[in-house]
């Protein structure tokens, strides 16, 4: 069962990095094996590659500093002007799903603290993270860079429309919502590509996996049921950083 914290809506909303002073490393780390043993493992997560990658991105480093007594709970965690990052056994069974591979080009839309981001490109050659909001734009970028992770273009734009600049892609991967996926963003696939996203609306939504099979024909699975934010949608793209 997930639990839910009650957080105060008027915490301070200026970039972070780093983790709670007063915890000690060895805590942290307790920490992080209890959440990947007795929550990630038993949500189906059993991939090795995915699990180690677990214990070497560090996710407290992605949680606002107000926050970070519950940055390995089972729990979403507001970052700024409503959006919640991901409980963390959803964030690693939605890595696990996509099978990433070395060789991959990967759109995150919804960039978020850049957790998931980060997540993706330490499995992948190369990564395009777009979100909205210029603010997660910058959070993101630089959260990853601070942990040298250097693979990785941001971009503020709509991505709930895909991104074609940089297409086509090997995986694309939704951190929010969407009643129903438009029919050009899976267009944006290599053929093999996998594209995950959850969709419908509370209290039905779907993690559903489309891949291309070929230039016109996609498989499409149910791999689960949750129920997640929706994510933010003006159809329109900007700029990049």
């Amino acid at each position: 069962m997930q639990v839910r914290f009650i957080f105060n809506e008027n915490q301070n909303c200026e970039l972070f990095f780093g983790y709670n002073v007063h915890m000690t490393l060895n805590t942290i780390e307790q920490h992080r094996f209890n959440m990947i043993e007795q929550q990630i493992r038993t949500w189906e997560v059993l991939d090795p590659e995915v699990l180690n990658l677990l214990h070497q991105v560090p996710r407290e480093k992605f949680v606002p500093t107000a926050y970070q007594g519950v940055a390995f709970a089972d729990t979403e965690i507001p970052l700024h002007d409503g959006v919640l990052m991901l409980a963390p056994k959803l964030e690693a069974r939605l890595i696990q799903s996509l099978s990433l591979q070395k060789k991959d080009h990967v759109l995150v839309v919804g960039s978020g603290s850049g957790y998931l981001t980060a997540l993706a490109a330490s499995l992948a050659k190369t990564v395009v993270s777009i979100d909205i909001n210029p603010y997660f734009t910058k959070l993101a970028k630089q959260n990853c860079q601070k942990l040298k992770i250097n693979n990785i273009t941001f971009v503020t734009g709509d991505g709930s429309l895909g991104w074609a600049k940089d297409q086509p892609y090997d995986a694309i991967l939704f951190a929010g919502s969407l009643p129903q996926l438009p029919e050009t963003i899976r267009h944006q696939l290599n053929i093999n590509g996998r594209l995950l996203a959850i969709l419908g609306e509370a209290p039905s939504m779907h993690a559903t996996l489309i891949t291309k099979t070929s230039n016109k024909d996609f498989e499409e699975e149910i791999l689960f049921e949750t129920v997640v934010p929706p994510l933010l949608v003006k159809h329109e793209n900007t700029f990049v950083f």
